[in-house]
């Protein structure tokens, strides 16, 4: 009988942990880049007075035969430019998680990241 309860005991820890883990990602907040107006130029003030957190989601919204967004390192923020191993989303409707730290997106359509189409955010 012993061996049922510690059997039950191991099983409840389990779905807790579980049901903590949940919450965590439950808890994340979707966010839409440049709110109404999309993803667009001019946008590098949008991020200014919001709190971000790990897991938070990003929606990047915006006409896909005119624009892109590419996940950059900080170089490539600063620079405009393209890491070779970037990841490049252009549906239109990205939805990118952030990760804990300093996360770096940009427009890599000629000139369009020199027009202001990046975004810097930290993540907490």
């Amino acid at each position: 009988m012993a061996k049922g309860r510690g059997s039950a005991a191991g099983v409840t820890a389990v779905l807790l942990l579980a049901l903590l883990l949940h919450c965590e990602w439950a808890d994340a907040k979707t966010y839409t880049v440049g709110d109404r107006g999309g993803w667009t130029f001019n946008v590098a003030g949008w991020p200014s007075g919001k709190t971000f957190r790990a897991g938070d989601i990003l929606v990047f919204n915006y006409g896909a035969a005119a624009h892109n967004v590419v996940a950059v390192n900080k170089a490539g923020y600063q620079t405009c430019s393209t890491p070779r191993a970037a990841k490049v989303y252009q549906t239109g409707r990205d939805q990118i998680r952030l990760a804990q730290g300093q996360n770096f997106f940009i427009c890599n359509f000629p000139g369009h990241c020199q027009s202001g189409m990046k975004i810097a955010i930290t993540a907490a």
